[in-house]
């Protein structure tokens, strides 16, 4: 009897050591994201043929490997990029770049900025008062966030060869407070669907909507909004920036500010959520992975 040879499922005894440095630094990328995922989804990754969105994302974290990517995901070597494809006025104002702690003069900076490390997700030190800082603390969380390896966190290529650094940049807002969080997804050079957080930093809500600004039933266990969101005055010109940046790419995320009718730029990601965000109904997930058209492998 003849056939494809097995392989053999995850044992759940290997499960709960994906975690630890002797499994995170030295198993393949494949067999790490295949632990990975049966941890947050209960169930095997099938890179032989993915069909959902966080399937699909495991499946180009692996096989979408372009240099170029290097760059975007630098939170300051991006910048060069933005300036020359659609123009520096998307910038938020930059005040410093650092290779350590001490290297930063606060004596030199305003009252108010935000401090966050070029090479990882979810750092970040927003000041609003510069007499109240923590020093000691400061030192401490921006020591770890250059020591965090981000690309052994969930295997996102892209952050492996970034150089970590600290940047400061202008503290942006409206009545003192942290503008919303758009995040525009795009597939094959389209956007798709936009990601909204609100109020991060306090009663964080999430909410979906499409190309239309048409609130989408899209949840991944954050709370969402009773009511639909305002559509913001410079959402046509995200749409156009976003896809511009986009195009040519299989999918992206880019990230934006309004501040005062002005559109920031934020970051752009590729793994949203590194694909290990389970939406609150699979059939979402599923419709998320039809939009991407994976290219064939070499």
């Amino acid at each position: 009897m003849t056939g494809k040879k097995k392989i053999p499922r995850i044992k759940a005894s290997f499960l709960h050591l994906w975690h630890l440095p002797a499994i995170q630094f030295f198993v393949p990328d494949r067999f790490y994201l295949k632990l990975q995922y049966r941890h947050y989804f209960g169930k095997e990754l099938n890179l032989d043929n993915p069909v959902t969105f966080n399937e699909k994302l495991q499946w180009l974290k692996l096989y979408d490997r372009k240099p170029e990517y290097t760059q975007m995901v630098d939170k300051y070597e991006v910048k060069n990029y933005i300036k020359e494809t659609i123009g520096a006025d998307f910038l938020i104002p930059l005040l410093g770049v650092y290779n350590n702690f001490d290297d930063i003069d606060f004596a030199v900076l305003p009252d108010q900025f935000v401090l966050k490390p070029n090479h990882t997700s979810g750092n970040v030190y927003i000041c609003r008062d510069k007499s109240t800082i923590d020093y000691q603390q400061l030192k401490s969380d921006v020591d770890g966030w250059l020591k965090r390896q981000y690309f052994w966190v969930h295997r996102e290529w892209p952050y492996k060869n970034v150089k970590p650094r600290i940047i400061c940049e202008q503290f942006i807002s409206e009545n003192d407070t942290v503008p919303d969080d758009y995040k525009v997804l795009c597939f094959n050079g389209k956007a798709k669907l936009i990601e909204v957080h609100s109020d991060r930093f306090g009663n964080h809500h999430q909410d979906f909507y499409n190309g239309k600004w048409h609130k989408m039933k899209i949840s991944q266990g954050f709370n969402t909004s009773d009511q639909r969101l305002e559509k913001p005055r410079a959402f046509d010109q995200m749409i156009a920036m976003s896809e511009t940046l986009a195009r040519e790419m299989n999918h992206v995320r880019i990230d934006w500010f309004i501040v005062q009718d002005k559109l920031y730029f934020g970051e752009i990601t590729f793994f949203d959520g590194a694909g290990f965000e389970p939406f609150d109904d699979e059939e979402n997930d599923m419709l998320l992975g039809n939009f991407i058209n994976l290219p064939i492998k070499n």
